[in-house]
């Protein structure tokens, strides 16, 4: 630990250390992992403990703007009525606490965030707390998900000076921006247990006041602690570890965490983390004759399985939220996250590819149908989130999961038909509400509802499957099928006259990149081009509304306007690591899935990019942010965890493999080499922090295969060798279609792809390995042997 525990507020401690699902319930985790409550700081304060959630009732809230008012982020605007003189990040703040000797408090928060909600209502629209703000700090709110360099930075230090960490984030810094005290939510007054936000505002006034140069003495010296923990460098090693090691150790480690009976790796909260199933599906696929490939496989699968019958799927509008409270994967915490969804349609399309069970296909495709429904910008972007709270009626306080859950009355009135040719009588409502597990009384435990939001309220959650409800009414299988599908659909239609949550339209290249592999995977998959077409739509607005043709770089946010207008900040937020990471790989799938030579050159540029812009010519791998808009940050970092989003350097180092592949050019397997090389100790200590990255060491070590399909791109046999390589699980190779025209773009990369000739005029594949080619292939049938093998 650094520094010393100070107090906490609503007393979270991180889910290892077993808090109770009531204290878990709605919280924001950190990394991947959203808590509700504990702080740190350099300096020793009282001790407090855990409470539950407040009940408060809001100030009347202040109808004058604060600065906020001219941002674009939907959570500063969320902001911009507080009695608080809230600053957006930047210089002007900065300057004004240096000017006036007076630390900066930071507020960190995301739009769709439940106790970022709490804290506004309770605290920033309370008038003597926003005084108190305004006369003796210098108020800054952050939209972690537009500024996600100085989110890590001061997360960094709230977890390393405390318990946990989460949002909303709360930090005081110096006016040289060094944190010395951190914590995530505070309730406003103090309870018996905990300590109130007011009175740690006071104390923080105190202590500046009187030991400022004791707070600036220990706030250098935990920085100095965290930049040497938090370096990441290649050092003396010539080499990244032993991938064969790496796998084992990474398998291990998952499996004496996972569930036996509902699958995932945790007791609760429980997260869906498509990195960790990523990892299991490539490590069953290079060990399947083994006991422990097979068992890799089992745990993906059932895990998807599970989580899909949960109620962390919506079984009504479809797609997934973003978190179960439970160990079941039945009550979620109900925002619902465009990363999620994106990675959730690659995982379940694998899942499919591998099993051949269509109900892996159905969950992928009925997530995209969410995404295009719900989440989609009609020029072709992705929206970033909907809220989990909202009004149960119009003019109501919003609740959680309002939007989502179902009372048994509500259900009966919908569907009050009778069924025929049951064995007794029986409602479509009766049948919806067995086979979905509602009950009279509400099928959500009190642990999990500690303010009585979800009273009598029921999620749904498949209890048993078609086969078992079909025959405990003596019904045909198909005609369940039927009747469900048609009581959900009336759901649907009367779920839309419910106040919806708030969406947040901000869109981010990183989660647009993220989306565009979604689609573009899922509809090659399953042989789909509408699919195809939303991905080809989604790279077209990147490009058009997210991408700088000056100066090559990508812009970080735009935001949806009035009628459909896409707008941007002034100056523009520039693109991160993860935003060129996410966005190469979502083009590179995308070139993958339509053949189009347009976005694998476009991915070709951006990596360029993003070398020149965060590659760590000393150390190796790629910090997380531009040193020069991270300038005045006491860290500059490279992020070392495959959370609920994969790392981006673990992504940049699977795109440079891909490129490489694609290009032939060595300077970027060197990069990966020096990449996998620098993260080395990182994956030694501990290798399930990032199977992500140890995915990509296996990939570099096994060799990637070329997968050369020569023939006309609109041929009949030509899409019939493609399909065969799209319906096949081969995470480790690049497929490539030659035309047969020299000048090419492919064909100037790889010279080689001039001597690959068409047999008999059939369009033709090959599989290359480490320079050489296999025979030529023209059925597909002979295709899927060999690539089976």
């Amino acid at each position: 630990m650094l520094g010393a525990r100070a107090w906490v507020g609503r007393g979270q401690l991180l889910p290892r250390a077993g808090p109770s699902l009531a204290a878990s319930r709605r919280g924001s985790f950190s990394r991947d992992k959203d808590r509700s409550a504990s702080v740190s700081s350099s300096v020793l304060m009282s001790a407090g403990g855990i409470g539950s959630r407040p009940s408060s009732t809001p100030s009347a809230p202040q109808r004058v703007p604060n600065r906020l008012i001219n941002e674009k982020s939907p959570y500063l605007l969320q902001h911009a009525y507080n009695p608080v003189d809230w600053y957006p990040w930047g210089q002007e703040a900065f300057d004004k606490a240096r000017k006036e000797n007076k630390p900066i408090f930071l507020s960190v928060g995301y739009s769709t965030c439940h106790w970022c909600h709490m804290m506004e209502e309770e605290s920033f629209q309370n008038e003597e707390i926003g005084r108190l703000l305004s006369e003796d700090f210098v108020s800054v709110k952050v939209d972690r998900e537009e500024r996600p360099d100085v989110d890590k930075v001061y997360m960094t230090f709230v977890q390393a000076t405390s318990s946990g960490g989460g949002w909303p984030m709360n930090v005081w810094l110096t006016p040289n921006l060094q944190p010395f005290v951190g914590g995530t939510y505070f309730p406003p007054e103090d309870g018996l247990t905990r300590v109130g936000f007011r009175t740690v505002l006071l104390r923080i006034r105190d202590q500046w006041k009187q030991n400022q140069n004791s707070l600036l003495e220990n706030s250098q010296r935990v920085t100095t602690a965290l930049l040497a923990r938090s370096e990441i460098s290649t050092g003396d090693r010539q080499l990244p570890p032993s991938a064969a090691t790496m796998n084992s150790r990474c398998f291990q480690q998952l499996d004496e965490g996972y569930d036996e009976e509902y699958g995932g790796f945790a007791e609760a909260p429980k997260f869906p983390t498509p990195v960790i199933l990523n990892f299991l599906f490539s490590y069953w696929l290079s060990h399947r004759l083994t006991q422990d490939g097979s068992r890799a496989q089992q745990m993906a699968l059932h895990t998807l399985k599970m989580m899909a019958n949960g109620g962390i799927r919506d079984h009504v509008g479809q797609g997934f939220h973003r978190y179960s409270t439970d160990r079941q994967w039945h009550i979620p915490h109900f925002e619902k996250m465009l990363y999620d969804q994106a990675q959730l349609a690659v995982a379940y399309s694998q899942a499919f590819q591998i099993s051949g069970e269509e109900f892996y296909s159905d969950v992928a495709k009925g997530i995209l149908q969410y995404v295009s429904r719900s989440l989609s910008h009609r020029s072709g972007g992705f929206y970033s989130a909907e809220d989990a709270d909202s009004p149960p009626e119009r003019g109501m306080r919003p609740k959680e999961g309002a939007f989502y859950v179902w009372t048994v009355k509500e259900v009966q009135q919908l569907l009050p038909e009778p069924v025929q040719g049951a064995t007794e009588p029986l409602t479509s409502g009766q049948l919806l509400m067995k086979h979905y597990g509602l009950t009279e009384a509400g099928n959500v435990s009190p642990s999990q509802d500690p303010s009585g939001e979800l009273q009598g309220q029921n999620v749904l959650t498949v209890r048993y499957s078609l086969e078992l409800t079909a025959a405990r009414f003596g019904l045909d299988v198909d005609a369940v099928r039927s009747l469900l599908s048609a009581g959900l659909e009336k759901l649907f239609q009367a779920r839309k006259h419910r106040p919806k949550p708030h969406l947040d339209s901000k869109m981010l290249a990183a989660w647009n990149g993220l989306m565009v592999s979604g689609y573009a995977v899922t509809g090659a998959v399953l042989g789909m081009d509408r699919l195809i077409n939303h991905a080809t739509s989604g790279a077209k607005f990147l490009k058009r509304h997210m991408f700088d043709v000056a100066s090559g770089r990508l812009k970080r946010t735009c935001y949806a306007g009035s009628g459909g207008a896409v707008e941007h900040s002034t100056p523009p937020c520039w693109g991160f690591l993860e935003d060129y990471a996410f966005v190469v790989r979502g083009l590179l799938d995308l070139y993958e899935a339509s053949q189009e030579s347009s976005w694998l050159e476009w991915a070709l540029r951006l990596q360029d990019t993003q070398d020149r812009l965060f590659w760590d010519t000393q150390g190796g791998g790629y910090f997380c942010s531009e040193a020069e808009l991270g300038a005045g940050l006491p860290l500059r970092l490279k992020d070392d965890q495959d959370g609920a989003e994969p790392s981006a350097n673990s992504v940049s180092a699977h795109n440079l493999l891909r490129l490489h592949g694609f290009t032939g050019h060595k300077d970027w397997m060197d990069k990966c080499v020096c990449l996998l090389t620098a993260f080395s100790e990182r994956m030694r200590r501990v290798p399930v922090a990032l199977p992500e990255m140890v995915r990509a060491l296996s990939a570099h070590q096994q060799t990637l295969k070329q997968i050369v399909i020569c023939g006309d791109p609109q041929a009949k046999d030509t899409k019939a060798l493609l399909q065969c390589v799209h319906s096949i699980y081969i995470p480790n190779k690049v497929l490539i279609l030659a035309d047969g025209d020299p000048s090419s773009f492919l064909s100037r990369q790889l010279p080689f792809l001039s001597t690959l000739r068409r047999l008999e005029d059939r369009a033709t594949a090959y599989v290359c390995e480490n320079q050489a080619c296999s025979m030529p292939i023209t059925e597909p049938c002979e295709l899927r042997k060999l690539l089976h093998q």
